[in-house]
């Protein structure tokens, strides 16, 4: 009766206070408060204050605001449009033509930049315009490119995969490392829907390229040899074990910082909007980060997380069921909360829950990137959703339902994560 009373408390005070346009870090402190209070004896400022100092002096968080740097100095840059250019004489031949920029121009920008919101920008700025030049569907244009964005989520470094490995204390770099297969997989996936359309529909393809030398397309991939360093930089200095997360943000920092100065394209003001963009987006991860912690302590305290847990061992769920169980549950909650808000709302319960069956948290925190990636492109919140609103000018309504195939292959990928576990596990278990 206690957990069943505690959880519908903190329910209620929950959505009240989210209901009321609260800040989601105050909403979850405020939560987190009236637990203190209603079903411990511990004086709830004193917890508050030693929770959100040892959750935010956390050296591997460090990692969140320097990636974070690194892609607003990034979208400030000539990347974009030297990206294009790099990538548009190898992607012309293929089925369905310069779409493919869509999906190879975010898969390596994700691999620069932790946000989804910033591959989206930075990409769609690129390829929106030369897309639609060129006479490809409007409808795939942007469905395509909704869909692709959410790879910064999943392909490191992903700020999500931060968060969730400081929510659990897991190692940042295996993470990275679990999410490199699976994101090259769901960017197969949806380079596949291309060729799809292109056979499907081939009265609606564009007039085909003029023909390029094989001279010309290696000369015009020079201009993507600077993000490839810069990929090899932050990606391989963790992989060969050169540098941990933290240090290989340090160092993403100082390269994007040198391919700008070598660009020309990063003035006085733009480096002054990239550390402001920054430090905005920091502080309010941060102050989630917080709220979660102290929320997570708060529940702990009532017993509610391992309640909640012997309950799901009582009902003997296969690990599947449970997948498919919380499949559906943060499909729905991520309607209404962006993903990183989802993961450190959720945690506190799942992780036990998660334990309890025997599943891997590092194949989890793959399958919950998947999952929430879903959400940056379903209505009402989907935050994709209204970037490309602002770039395309379109109705959220118009953008959701193509973006809907692309929301079908990333229920397609939690199948063959859960076909092939190996997917996202071999990769970190045989790293050393």
């Amino acid at each position: 009766m206690t957990e069943a009373y505690a959880t519908i408390v903190f329910l209620f005070v929950l959505f009240t206070l989210l209901g009321s346009s609260i800040w989601i870090g105050l909403a979850l402190m405020g939560v987190a408060w009236v637990g203190m209070e209603l079903f411990t004896v511990r004086p709830a400022g004193d917890a508050m204050i030693t929770t959100i100092w040892t959750s935010s002096s956390s050296w591997t968080l460090t990692a969140l605001p320097l990636f974070i740097w690194m892609g607003e100095i990034l979208y400030r840059t000539r990347l974009s449009q030297d990206m294009f250019r790099g990538l548009a004489p190898w992607m012309r031949w293929l089925p369905g033509g310069l779409l493919h920029t869509n999906i190879a121009g975010c898969t390596i920008f994700a691999a620069v930049s932790g946000s989804s919101a910033a591959t989206l920008t930075t990409v769609g700025k690129m390829s929106i315009p030369e897309l639609r030049k060129r006479g490809y569907p409007e409808y795939m244009i942007v469905g395509t490119l909704a869909g692709a964005a959410t790879l910064g989520l999943m392909i490191p470094p992903s700020l999500t995969l931060i968060v969730y490995g400081v929510s659990i204390n897991e190692s940042i770099i295996k993470l990275f490392m679990a999410g490199i297969i699976p994101g090259l997989v769901l960017a197969a996936l949806f380079m596949s829907y291309i060729v799809f359309w292109h056979f499907i529909k081939p009265d609606q393809r564009p007039a085909p390229e003029p023909p390029m030398s094989f001279g010309t397309m290696l000369a015009e991939s020079r201009f993507l040899i600077p993000v490839l360093c810069l990929v090899f930089a932050v990606i391989g200095s963790m992989y060969f074990g050169w540098a941990t997360a933290t240090e290989a943000a340090a160092v993403g920092v100082i390269g994007a910082l040198t391919l700008a100065a070598f660009q020309r394209s990063l003035t006085a003001s733009a480096f002054f909007e990239s550390l402001m963009g920054a430090t905005r987006t920091s502080a309010m991860i941060a102050l989630i980060l917080m709220g979660a912690a102290f929320l997570s302590l708060s529940m702990g305290f009532t017993g509610l997380p391992r309640a909640l847990a012997a309950w799901i061992d009582q009902m003997q769920l296969s690990p599947i069921t449970l997948i498919a169980a919380l499949t559906v549950f943060y499909i729905i909650l991520g309607m209404f909360l962006d993903g990183i808000s989802s993961v450190v709302l959720t945690m506190a319960i799942v992780e036990p829950m998660i334990r309890q069956a025997g599943i891997d948290v590092i194949w989890f925190g793959i399958f919950i990137v998947v999952v929430v990636e879903m959400a940056q492109v379903t209505p009402p919140i989907g935050f994709n959703l209204f970037v490309l609103q602002g770039m395309t000018k379109h109705e959220i309504g118009y953008i959701s339902k193509v973006a809907l195939p692309m929301v079908a292959l990333m229920l397609l990928m939690v199948v063959i994560l859960v076909i092939w576990p190996g997917l996202a596990t071999w990769l970190p278990n045989n790293i050393q």
